[in-house]
């Protein structure tokens, strides 16, 4: 039958169908239960796909919202108002066809999203880059990027290895991830001959956006990001960006939508411990609030928790192999996050949006009231800005909060001249370092969703996936194939899920090549 709906404007993308089954439990048969732990993307994946099959789901969050590495809480101002911080910028590209999915479950029309008409990226005493004019179909985009890009020109094309650069051109996955096993995007690009000022806007930018410096960063998942995003996608480079903060547009809604589906959502509740030995075959947890049974358990926690409970676990059906692929994962540098109410506006010419390099560990520029309903509410009140600047990968040699935050705001005014003399009416500092390391240990070590134990899956950003997803898009995406493998277990049907094409298309890579020729001749 011919395929009639598309998650996008991509006619080829690519569906993976689900395992069939049934739509719900049958009523005489014993309903099944699951335990979702953490409350993120990932968890909120996980919860809703198992949930709307007529699962019996507990999902347990430590934090009172929910939402994980992408939630939004109230902070009280000094004159008794009250805004939102998060944990920085996070950009909702079209090609996130599942986490677009899932959002789609309290908003079909996606209107809590709009678009970013730019994100220009700025090297600190060179070039600065734009995709506001950039095809979206390739290999247009490609060819019209490097015509109009200050930093990648055809001359540099002369420069690129002619080997290397069909790793990034002729791609298939997952074997492609593999292919890259022990090389960072790093030592990658010097591989490749990548131009120096291209590699610091066009690539570095978006490998740190990992939370991790390109000689951490798996050269896989660079080849996947550049497929993802360039030449294996015809959604664009652009991306939306929620209306308003995070919970208010997206998560709660989620909660309460889980709730409707007979969900026990249990926000500000940490789990202890987990229990897969008892006797009955049951999994247990223990949280501060006391014991949950379950027959089944989904840890979507951050790895650094997954890590700590999985380690203080006797399974009955244990794989030293397994937990001991589990332990090597390890975490990304500290990033920072720093959310500023200035007393003046910036400049209104200043994009939503900037993408940063060379200006020590800042890594980008967000005005909020430029997308941000709270956010442009309390600008027109005050007459003023609300302003945030990321440092993702923090190294030993950025020293302390005290010396990340005068670097910042001294790099913050080089940027924009215009915020040197503001005044800070008030602040909210944030420096984490959960997030997972995509580092270049081999692709087939790191952890997947199905565990020794059919009882337990796993689910988040840092787990392994098939598909060339990454970032908020492998974390809804591997929640959902959580649920799609408990489900199976029990006959019940899973969630189709959908991708960018698997590998490259040959006609794109036919012009690209000949592109490429003719320029380097």
């Amino acid at each position: 039958m011919k395929q009639t709906w598309l998650p996008g404007r991509d006619s080829k993308a690519v569906r993976h169908p689900a395992n069939a089954g049934a739509l719900r439990p049958s009523p005489d048969a014993h309903r099944p239960t699951a335990l979702v732990l953490g409350g993120g993307i990932a968890g909120i994946a996980a919860a809703v796909g198992l949930a709307e099959r007529g699962v019996s789901v507990t999902l347990v969050e430590r934090e009172q919202q929910l939402g994980g590495r992408v939630r939004a809480w109230p902070v009280e101002q000094a004159d008794g108002s009250t805004t939102t911080m998060s944990r920085g910028f996070h950009a909702f590209f079209r090609q996130y066809y599942n986490l677009r999915g899932l959002l789609r479950r309290v908003d079909p029309a996606l209107e809590g999203l709009t678009a970013v008409d730019d994100y220009p990226l700025v090297l600190a005493g060179g070039h600065r880059d734009s995709f506001a004019n950039v095809p979206k179909t390739p290999p247009l985009n490609m060819a019209a990027f490097v015509a109009q890009s200050p930093s990648f020109t055809a001359a540099d094309l002369a420069n690129i290895d002619k080997e290397a650069v069909w790793e990034l051109l002729d791609v298939d996955f997952p074997a492609t991830f593999s292919a890259h096993d022990g090389e960072s995007a790093a030592a990658f690009l010097d591989r490749l001959g990548f131009p120096d000022a291209a590699r610091h806007l066009a690539l570095e930018v978006f490998a740190r956006s990992f939370f991790a410096s390109p000689d951490e960063f798996s050269a896989g998942e660079l080849v996947g990001m550049f497929h993802s995003y360039f030449l294996g996608s015809s959604e664009g480079l652009l991306f939306d960006v929620p209306v308003d903060d995070y919970d208010t547009v997206f998560w709660a809604p989620l909660g309460r939508y889980l709730h409707r589906l007979g969900v026990e959502v249990r926000t500000g509740e940490s789990v202890h411990a987990l229990d897969l030995g008892a006797d009955d075959g049951q999994v247990r947890i223990t949280t501060g609030a006391g014991t949950l049974t379950a027959d089944t358990v989904v840890l979507a926690t951050d790895l650094r928790t997954t890590r700590h409970l999985v380690d203080g676990t006797a399974s009955i059906q244990d794989d030293a192999d397994w937990r001991g692929r589990l332990l090597e994962t390890t975490n990304a540098p500290r990033f920072a996050v720093w959310r500023l109410w200035l007393d003046r506006r910036v400049d209104a010419e200043r994009p939503a949006f900037l993408g940063t390099s060379g200006y020590g560990p800042m890594d980008n520029i967000t005005v909020l009231e430029r997308f941000e309903a709270g956010a442009r509410r309390w600008s027109d009140e005050h007459e003023a800005s609300v302003v945030e600047v990321h440092a993702y990968a923090l190294q030993p040699e950025d020293g302390d909060d005290d010396q990340v935050r005068a670097t910042l705001r001294a790099e913050l005014a080089r940027v924009y001249p215009e915020t040197a003399d503001a005044q800070v009416v008030a602040d909210a500092w944030l420096v984490e370092d959960d997030c997972p390391l995509v580092g270049t240990s081999p692709w087939l070590r790191r952890p997947e969703v199905a565990t020794p134990d059919p009882r337990l899956v796993l689910a988040g950003d840092g787990i392994r996936c098939d598909y060339p997803v990454a970032l908020m898009e492998r974390a809804a995406t591997t929640g959902f194939l959580a649920a799609n493998q408990l489900l199976a277990g029990w006959g019940l049907a899973g969630h189709d899920l959908w991708t960018v094409p698997m590998s490259t298309r040959q006609p794109a890579l036919l012009k690209a090549k000949s592109l490429l020729d003719r320029v380097s001749a």
